[in-house]
């Protein structure tokens, strides 16, 4: 078996050195390597050996029970996945230690890589940690959403929301629906002018598509060489038949608190004003956002439209309101944010404004609505599978067709960019108040995850489930979160095996809807070699060796290893510790997931 060197693991070990350095602790963290190391006997659960047939995984429970497990040996290859699985702990570096007495011939370079990393220093931990991308970074949208899920969990904290759409149902009751209004019809909204004040401006917009399931009103105010009135009709269509049914058919209807029947979509250059032209190009810009405020009481709050709505940019080729947008690059930019938000919204009605509780943690909730936007290219892909030429105009060797592009452009990279540090990027313990791109592309992983094991009606069944993403997703896949965890883990460096066929591994233990390894590589060819990608698989584990330096995961995140035992050893005992072999306290629901990999993988 060959030696598997460590190049993508220097952000762990120099993140440790570069915080123990400044808090003058680093004799308390970095442990001593090379040598016997023997190991007290503190078996984690199961106590016995375990003895795994080749392409079958179990979990290991070292959550303050022990601190040891004793393999089957003989020649078997194991891949070791320590993991933190909880939401308990909050963001914070905890040392840990994983080793074993017996030093497999293939692995005997490991420590002295490991020491190696030590010296790295924090430029390649920054180049590694998923805070930079190839493209035009999204910042300016990042930032709007953190600021108003933020805000909407404060007004959801008073409860004023559930109060008023119980007293609406009785009257909408008796009253009936409200009529639609005809097209050409004036109204006025409160729109947000500023994320930083939250001030906000009255626009006038008229109505100028009425389908089944969307308003389309446009800002009177909106520059005149925008959208044709042809355009806007097939514009509205799209919104109307195509991404409004995508999105309530996956994760369920919004409320409807204003008893219209309707969605409203609302374009307003007030929008393009929300992003100084002078960030546009460092920033991104913000293309569209549903405010939670609209759900609060018309009566007592004058900023809310009291209804369901999206906001979005219009066209503004002459750059009056702020960054020039063309015709071409609203429909390209608002369509997935429009998924990705109206996730959100009917998210948030259904946990705070119909049932009463608060919102689901938002971890969870911003995978859901990244999984919204890949549904947009699922559509797109059904519509034009690969390879069709005719779709991929641009590109005709791109995997996906031209029409999907705008709604999975980022997903990729972000998966990528967590899958290099899985150690280090929180899937539970991260949330909208945080920036940066790889806790996105794990929380997406797991949704995507999730809908491929129990299908896609689990995303109905979390919207409407329990605020807690832990006890949500246990309660609605009938499995407990840490064994979720730990299938989810191993599935993504199982997915598929280079030279054997995708069903190699279990199940449980693989995605279904994409094939990561092989669009990861795909990532690599046209975007790497690069400090941001650098090779075609993201995940390359540390080998488990008679090493005992401390290094650091966070809460909520996981590390890969693999562990080549030596055929001269009928067992072998590792083990999983806090330095000297402390065993972890509780609340970290310290695991091992452990998968035999097949011969030559």
């Amino acid at each position: 078996m060959t030696t598997i060197r460590l190049f993508r693991r220097a952000a762990t070990p120099a993140l440790l050195v570069f915080l123990a350095a400044a808090c003058g602790t680093s004799k308390d963290i970095i442990g001593s390597t090379g040598g016997t190391v023997t190991f007290s006997n503190t078996p984690c659960t199961p106590a016995s050996t375990i003895s795994l047939a080749v392409n079958t995984a179990t979990r290991v429970d070292c959550s303050a029970i022990g601190s040891t497990i004793t393999l089957a040996g003989a020649g078997a290859n194991y891949l070791i996945i320590p993991q933190f699985a909880t939401d308990q702990v909050g963001l914070s570096l905890v040392p840990y230690s994983l080793a074993t007495g017996k030093l497999a011939a293939a692995a005997a370079a490991a420590g002295s890589d490991r020491a190696r990393l030590h010296g790295s220093g924090m430029t390649a931990m920054m180049a590694l940690d998923g805070s930079r991308r190839p493209m035009r970074p999204p910042f300016a949208q990042m930032a709007a959403d953190r600021w108003l899920r933020a805000r909407g969990r404060r007004f959801a904290a008073s409860g004023a929301m559930h109060s008023a759409y119980m007293r609406s149902l009785a009257t909408s009751a008796a009253a009936g629906p409200k009529p639609v209004p005809p097209a050409g019809s004036l109204s006025n909204f409160k729109v947000l002018a500023n994320f930083s004040s939250g001030t906000f401006a009255t626009v006038t917009a008229k109505l100028v598509y009425v389908g089944n399931n969307v308003l389309l009103y446009i800002d009177t105010l909106a520059p005149a060489n925008g959208f044709t009135p042809s355009q806007l009709q097939l514009f509205g269509g799209r919104f109307d038949s195509t991404l409004y049914d995508i999105d309530t058919t996956t994760f369920g209807s919004p409320s409807d608190i204003d008893n219209n029947q309707r969605f409203i979509m609302l374009m307003s250059p007030t929008v393009n004003g929300d992003t100084p032209t002078s960030t546009c190009q460092t920033e991104g810009f913000v293309a569209g956002f549903f405010n939670e405020e609209d759900f609060n009481p018309v009566a007592s709050d004058p900023n809310s439209n009291g209804g369901e709505i999206f906001y979005s940019i219009v066209p503004d080729t002459n750059a009056v309101f702020s960054c020039s947008h063309g015709v071409g690059g609203v429909s390209e930019s608002v369509q997935p944010t429009f998924m990705h938000e109206l996730q959100h919204l009917i998210n948030f009605s259904q946990h705070v404004v119909v049932n009463g509780i608060n919102p689901l943690d938002s971890w969870l909730d911003e995978g859901l609505s990244i999984v919204a936007e890949e549904q947009g290219s699922l559509y797109w892909e059904a519509q034009c599978p690969f390879p069709q030429a005719s779709c991929r105009t641009t590109d005709p060797s791109a995997l996906f067709p031209d029409s999907s592009q705008g709604f999975i452009q980022n997903l990729f990279f972000d998966s990528y960019a967590y899958a290099v540090v899985p150690d280090t990027s929180s899937l539970t313990d991260h949330d909208d108040s945080e920036g940066g791109f790889s806790w996105r592309g794990g929380a997406w992983l797991f949704s995507r995850y999730l809908g491929d094991q129990f299908g896609t009606s689990i995303f109905k069944k979390i919207v409407k489930g329990p605020s807690s993403a832990l006890s949500n997703v246990a309660l609605e896949s009938g499995q407990p979160f840490p064994t979720l965890f730990q299938n989810f883990g191993i599935a993504l460096y199982t997915d598929s095996f280079p030279g054997l066929p995708r069903n190699t591994a279990p199940s449980a233990n693989r995605f279904v809807t994409r094939n990561m390894h092989t669009l990861w590589a795909r990532l690599f060819v046209t975007s790497g070699p690069s400090a941001e990608v650098p090779a075609a698989m993201p995940i390359v584990p540390f080998e488990v060796s008679n090493d005992t330096t401390s290094i650091v995961m966070q809460p909520g995140t996981m590390s890969f290893w693999r562990l080549d035992t030596p055929t001269s050893d009928t067992t072998v005992t590792i083990r999983f510790s806090s330095p000297g072999g402390v065993t972890f306290p509780a609340n970290l629901v310290a695991q091992v997931a452990i998968y035999r990999l097949p011969a030559g993988q």
